[in-house]
């Protein structure tokens, strides 16, 4: 093939089909190799690719490909998040069912991973929206509803009025819709949860386990579970039998307690307001508040607005009778819901206390904390001594916290509480395109699970879709109606869906057994493969897909089904490939689409760049002259190996120090790429070696003759930095590496080759200077390489112009060499 043009077009079509031809990613999960399980997480089928997206899959083809040459029995599949509120929304806007163009996704996002040179064993793609997965998805629910983790209940929701249906906790990003980004505010709504929060201490103290996870992302979920050690006490409210009842970590503020105020979502609210004369003005009060966004009502600048719901509370404490009211910027994922307001020692509860004229008591005095309240200019946060506390007066409020925990246990006026932020995982939707929920509504016998004989509930197709936030299902007749699995009596089944989240808590073990029609996966195989080796994903999963996924998998233990605690043993966080400083999308004219740059400079150009680009846990800013540079780069290693090949792999005029520094610099390339590739994934950094490797090659190319080194110890030098060179590259573009390996003349993939190993003694010292004798006397002296055979060092040692004076019409009787030192030729 000529050297003069780099033919991308024929060499990636040719490898491409010769990788699909040998199934070199399908493997046998009962091969004695030692197992390595590398997932890239599952995309969803929205679109097109980017080369924004592209990062996460090439970095996973790079692992999984320098894992099969380190040895190991690779797995490494794909498959699709494939329900979700994108497809639907596009099928109210554009009458085109969520089915058809999901399906039509999967089919150029799949093509698109093909062009990139991406390998997985697709014998093993799974689909979500496909009722051979999602019938699984509802034996999960089963088995969570058999357990008592399963319940519906009405309560307050997140509501996105844009996508029309309820969001978890989770999937609201600072008040806003992860999803669209709109404001999203709260409604009373019947809903299925899964109570994820029995499983808060152990998805907190497992963290522990996960020393390969990076740190960010066990301090987000420790955050978002966020425990809260304090006492939770009992204030009677006077003239009804109901006590509310207060969280709070600063037991040592009680005394300083002068109002309750509670969350417009309170459960308790009714109760407390039925007598009010004004219940009318509150009830309008609390609907306003419910209307702002919780992103709007936790800003610690919001005005904080509220209402006197005209009862009164004790606090058994001090025995003060305070008043009760509701204010919009307590939240119900503050402890209870109910929050004793202590105005000299808090900063929202001053600010209201002030606007409002309620009373404010100091109860720890600083060093300049004044006691008459009206001096108080703001609250006063610090520590400081306890004051206006009865006999607690006088001690330090952190020793006081836990006289008072103590006594208010004592007299049962509250008790030692943990308290999580975690909240119920809701998992209900109102959607269409989703895992209907496997349970029927009969009169006679209540909720009823489905059968598992009977799954999968099959989602009809022949829906109508209006964005009026009721789930299409509701109007399928043949759906809707059906029989009690008990009683045999006419039922009603769930029109709800499940949250995309709980088809891709547990798509990881279906990828061990995916055509099973018997149970969702393998018990045995899952057990042997899992957890994951290396998971791949963006940052933005650590709260909701990685928390839930851990969550089942627990559920999944504790039933006895899989025998490890934690799905995934390392975790590696990509950052976003970004344009013009911005997140790549459609709306703000930024994406790069990979196919004209593959069609331009083919794909092994454009993996290279993604990899070169920066440090890959970080964002990185993509230019079009990065991708010429990775161009270039690949035409100088095409021209360079060809005319290597042309000329017998000879540099001729590379001298021994040269040679030498050659093959050093070729242990430590390999040495540095390994160690890139075991660690911290930094493939720019191996990537940039590698090209200092190739550079200095070409720097050896048209130098004088030098006919002091040998053409065996040239050419055997210079193979080996090829072949290593070759190898090291593999991983990272694939197509040339294969072409090239094949020009050096070897039959197989290079693929099926085991990657080079450095030796340390050639990082030691490769440079070594020897005496030469005749007869025992000095007459030359020259430098090899210590790694030289006796042979090779005779025949250089015979071609030294002095020792040729000294030898000429003589006969050699012996050749002595004492390694590292000298060597005596005997005439």
């Amino acid at each position: 093939m000529s050297s003069e043009k780099y033919p991308f077009e024929q060499i990636e079509k040719k490898w491409q089909s010769f990788w699909e031809r040998e199934r070199l990613f399908q493997i046998d999960l009962n091969s004695d190799k030692t197992k390595y399980y590398c997932l890239v997480m599952f995309p969803y089928p929205s679109a097109a690719l980017h080369v924004g997206h592209g990062r996460n899959y090439i970095i996973g083809d790079a692992v999984a490909r320098y894992k099969i040459m380190k040895g190991f029995n690779v797995l490494t599949p794909m498959g699709w998040d494939a329900f979700g509120l994108p497809a639907e929304n596009a099928a109210i806007k554009g009458g085109i069912h969520p089915k058809i163009s999901t399906l039509n996704n999967i089919k150029t996002m799949k093509s698109q991973l093909y062009h990139w040179g991406v390998g997985y064993d697709w014998s093993r793609e799974v689909t979500s929206c496909l009722s051979d997965y999602y019938r699984w998805t509802q034996w999960i629910f089963l088995k969570l509803l058999e357990r008592g983790l399963a319940y519906k209940k009405l309560g307050a929701v997140n509501w996105c009025p844009s996508c029309q249906t309820v969001l978890a906790n989770e999937q609201v990003v600072n008040g806003a819709c992860e999803r669209c980004e709109t404001e999203v505010y709260e409604r009373d709504l019947e809903q299925w949860f899964f109570k994820i929060t029995d499983y808060a201490q152990r998805l907190l103290d497992d963290l522990e386990l996960l020393d390969e996870w990076p740190e960010r992302v066990k301090i987000m979920q420790r955050n978002w579970i966020g425990k809260s050690e304090g006492v939770q006490i009992k204030f009677p409210v006077v003239g009804n039998d109901l006590i509310l009842e207060c969280f709070t970590t600063r037991a040592d503020t009680i005394f300083g307690a002068t109002f309750l105020v509670l969350a417009p979502e309170y459960p308790d609210i009714a109760r407390i307001i039925k007598d009010s004369p004004n219940k009318g003005e509150i009830q309008q009060f609390i609907q306003r508040s419910r209307m702002q966004s919780k992103r709007e009502r936790s800003n610690a600048d919001i005005e904080k607005n509220g209402i006197f719901t005209g009862t009164y509370a004790v606090n058994l404490i001090s025995g003060d009778k305070i008043p009760v009211w509701i204010a919009n910027y307590i939240l119900m994922e503050y402890g209870t819901g109910a929050i004793m307001a202590v105005p000299a020692h808090d900063t929202r509860d001053f600010e209201f206390a002030k606007k409002y004229g309620l009373p404010i008591r100091v109860v720890i005095k600083g060093e300049s904390t004044p006691l008459d309240a009206n001096m108080l200019k703001e609250a006063h946060v610090e520590d400081g001594v306890m004051v206006n506390s009865g006999d607690f007066n006088g001690m330090p409020n952190r020793d006081a916290a836990r006289e008072i925990a103590g006594f208010m246990k004592q007299n049962q006026i509250g008790a030692s509480k943990v308290n999580y932020r975690l909240r119920d995982w809701l998992i209900s939707r109102q959607r269409y395109w989703g895992a209907p929920i496997p349970v029927v509504y009969c009169e006679a016998c209540g909720i009823v699970p489905a059968r598992e004989e009977d799954l999968p509930v099959v989602l009809p197709e022949s829906v109508e879709f209006k964005p009026d936030g009721k789930s299409p299902l509701r109007a399928v007749a043949d759906f809707v109606t059906t029989k009690c699995p008990r009683c045999k009596k006419t039922a009603k089944r769930e029109t709800e869906t499940m949250d995309t989240f709980v088809d891709s808590s547990w798509y990881y073990l279906r990828y061990i057994s995916p055509s099973d029609n018997n149970r969702p996966f393998d018990k045995e195989l899952v057990n042997k493969w899992l957890p994951v080796d290396q998971y791949i994903g963006g940052v933005e999963h650590a709260i909701l897909h990685l928390l839930y996924s851990r969550f089942i998998t627990k559920v999944l233990f504790d039933l006895g089904y899989v025998s490890f605690k934690e799905p995934f043993k390392k975790l590696f966080t990509q950052g976003m490939i970004i344009k013009d400083g911005a997140k790549m999308s459609k709306s703000k004219g930024n994406v790069v689409s990979p196919d004209a740059l593959i069609e331009r400079y083919g794909c092994d150009t454009v993996r290279l760049y993604t990899l070169f680009i920066g440090p890959p846990e970080k964002d990185a800013e993509w230019t079009d002259s990065g991708v010429e540079g990775a161009w270039r780069f690949l035409s100088r290693l095409w021209r360079l190996i060809n005319i290597l090949v042309s000329n017998g792999f000879v540099l001729a005029g590379a001298d021994m120090d040269e040679l030498s520094k050659l093959r050093q610099l070729t242990h430590q390339t390999i040495k540095k790429v390994t160690l890139d590739m075991e660690g911290d994934f930094h493939f720019n950094t191996a990537i940039s070696s590698i090209m200092e490797l190739m550079n200095f090659i070409y720097s050896l190319l048209g130098k004088n003759p030098d006919s002091r080194v040998s053409c065996r110890e040239n050419t055997g030098a210079v193979k080996e930095s090829v072949r290593a060179l070759l190898l090291l590259l593999a991983p990272f573009v694939p197509h040339i590496s294969e072409e090239l390996w094949q020009l050096l003349g070897n039959k197989e993939s290079i693929f099926r080759n085991s990657w080079p190993e450095f030796n340390e003694n050639v990082l030691k010292k490769e440079v070594i200077q020897l005496v030469i004798q005749v007869n025992g006397k000095v007459r030359s002296k020259i430098k090899v390489s210590s790694q030289i055979g006796k042979e090779e060092l005779k025949e250089l040692v015979l071609r030294d112009e002095k020792i040729k004076r000294h030898i000429t019409n003589s006969i050699i009787k012996d050749f002595i060499v004492v390694p590292n030192r000298l060597i005596n030729i005997v005439i």
